[in-house]
C-alpha cells in the first residue's frame, strides 16, 4: 500500500516512515497547500485538511497538525505554532519567555487520515522550554524544547530516539496501530 503524507516538511515524512515501514505500506510526501482553519483545537483544523483535501487528492493519505502549548503563555502558540515559528522563530518564543519562571509546555500532534471518512490520531509529550537552543536536529521548536525525564533537546536526539517519546510518534504510533488491525 502506498500512503500520502501532505506535507511540505520531509523531516515529518522521516519520522513517519519509520511507523509504516514494518507495516508495508510506502509513505510518501505529497506536497499540496491546503487552507488551514483558525480554529481553538488542533482536531478541528486537521478534519478541515483532509476533508477539503479529500475533494482533490486520489486515495488514502493523512496529515499531521501539531502544536506547541506553553503553560505560562496560556497554550500559545498552540494551533498558531506554524504561523508563530514562521514569524517570530524559536528566538521570538525564548524573548517572550525571558524572566518567565513557569516554563513548563507540551506538545501536542493531531493526525488526521482519509480513506473515505476522517480518522484522528492523537499524541502528547509534556517537557519543558529551555534559556536558550540546543541541537542541530529536527525541527521547529525542537531546540527549545526537552521532554519530561530527559536532560536533552528534541534537535539533540536521534529521529529513532525523538519518535519513541515525541507528540506525532505517539500519534503516528497509534495510527500505525490502527492501521494494522484495519489492513486485514
Amino acid at each position: 500500500m502506498r500512503l500520502a503524507f501532505i506535507t511540505s516538511n520531509p523531516g515529518k515524512v522521516e519520522e513517519a516512515r519509520k511507523y509504516f515501514e514494518p507495516l508495508g505500506v510506502e509513505v510518501y510526501q505529497l506536497r499540496v497547500e491546503y487552507p488551514e482553519i483558525q480554529a481553538d483545537t488542533l482536531e478541528e483544523v486537521a478534519e478541515y485538511g483532509v476533508r477539503w483535501l479529500s475533494e482533490r487528492v486520489e486515495g488514502p493519505f493523512f496529515l499531521d497538525d501539531s502544536g506547541l502549548f506553553i503553560d505560562a503563555l496560556n497554550g500559545f502558540p498552540g494551533v498558531y505554532s506554524a504561523y508563530v515559528y514562521k514569524t517570530l522563530g524559536v528566538d521570538g518564543i525564548l524573548k517572550l519567555m525571558e524572566g518567565v519562571e513557569n516554563r513548563s509546555a507540551h506538545f501536542r500532534s493531531v493526525i488526521a487520515y482519509w480513506d473515505g471518512e476522517v480518522h484522528l490520531f492523537r499524541g502528547r509529550v509534556d517537557g519543558d522550554i529551555i534559556h536558550e537552543r540546543r541541537g542541530s536536529g529536527g525541527f521547529g521548536f525542537d531546540p527549545i524544547f526537552v521532554p519530561r525525564g530527559f536532560n536533552r533537546t528534541f534537535a539533540e536526539m536521534t529521529t529513532e530516539e525523538k519518535n519513541t517519546i515525541s507528540h506525532r510518534g505517539r500519534a503516528l504510533r497509534a495510527f500505525a496501530e490502527w492501521l494494522k488491525e484495519n489492513l486485514k
